[in-house]
């Protein structure tokens, strides 16, 4: 006569069920399966390979997570370096301004930005201009700064329609700027996640169409900012939702990858919420993470 299996059983078998149900959950949600796979494969590129990319394990942080003084209540997101000034540029949302920094996080002037709703990314492209997304309004928006700035009103700028009117919050956030192509490289957040291309526009706010770009396994959730590295020409992709920082080459497919969590690459705690990526011209990058903390990552002496 077989044995049943005791009640008391039961019980334990649903909770390992619901357990094992949950970790699965979670390595989809965090996908560190796909993280592991390409860990794995990064192992074999060629030394050559690794010179010939940005090659972010190579990578650790030297700040790590300074207030942007001045900024405690407000959100930061987008950051861009501008070479002519030796200084980064970043922009705030509950408070709409365009905020200069210098490469250690001290606060050098706020401009108020007048006409946006909800500024998520900002960058330095063509002819010394800056360029804001609102991810609110799906516009672009480009001026020249003047030295004396105090504000900028959108209002008196062309926007571009980037279109997905109906993305909400899950629009347009990552922005760069590709100076051998002459082209703005942009993010689509999430819904559906996407990389595009933009003929720069021009004074009279007249670009060319919007193209999606290829994109290849991208293990990320989400984008919250791009910055393009004229050398290698590939782009670094910032994802919030799975604290990682992905290299990617011409042709959208993986190279390396960094965590961003705490205990690796430097990093003593967790970037909470990283918001805005760009490089300057030594190869240091540079994250900024909601609400205003400013990270700082160099290469490895001898790397």
């Amino acid at each position: 006569m077989p044995v049943l299996p005791s009640p008391l059983l039961r019980p334990r078998r649903l909770a390992l069920l619901s357990l094992l149900l949950l970790l699965a959950l979670a390595l989809d949600y965090l996908q560190w399966h796909k993280r592991a796979y390409f860990w794995i494969k990064e192992q074999g590129f060629s030394l050559v390979e690794r010179q010939a990319s940005i090659w972010l394990p190579d990578y650790r942080a030297v700040l790590r997570g300074k207030p942007l003084a001045g900024l405690e209540d407000d959100e930061t997101s987008g950051l861009t370096y501008h070479p002519g000034r030796d200084t980064l540029f970043t922009v705030t949302g509950k408070h709409p301004q365009l905020v200069e920094l210098s490469l250690d996080g001290e606060v050098l002037r706020r401009i108020r930005l007048e006409g946006f709703a909800d500024p998520e990314g900002v960058e330095l492209v063509a002819d010394g201009r800056l360029a804001i997304i609102d991810e609110r309004r799906h516009t672009l928006t480009s001026f020249h700064l003047a030295d004396d700035a105090q504000s900028i009103d959108a209002r008196n700028y062309p926007a571009f329609d980037l279109g997905f009117a109906d993305a909400g919050n899950k629009g347009f956030e990552g922005i760069a700027w590709d100076s051998r192509r002459q082209r703005v490289l942009l993010g689509k957040e999430r819904g559906p996640m996407g990389l595009f291309s933009l003929p720069f526009p021009g004074e009279d706010g007249a670009p060319g169409t919007l193209q999606p770009l290829p994109m290849g396994n991208l293990f990320v959730r989400d984008i919250s900012s791009l910055t393009h590295d004229v050398r290698t020409g590939h782009s670094l992709v910032l994802s919030d939702e799975s604290r990682l920082l992905l290299e990617l080459d011409e042709d959208g497919e993986p190279v390396s990858f960094i965590s961003l969590a705490g205990g690796r690459n430097g990093l003593l705690e967790g970037i909470e919420q990283a918001e805005g990526v760009t490089m300057d011209a030594d190869g240091n990058i540079y994250i900024v993470g909601e609400p205003n903390l400013l990270y700082v990552f160099k290469r490895r002496a001898g790397a």
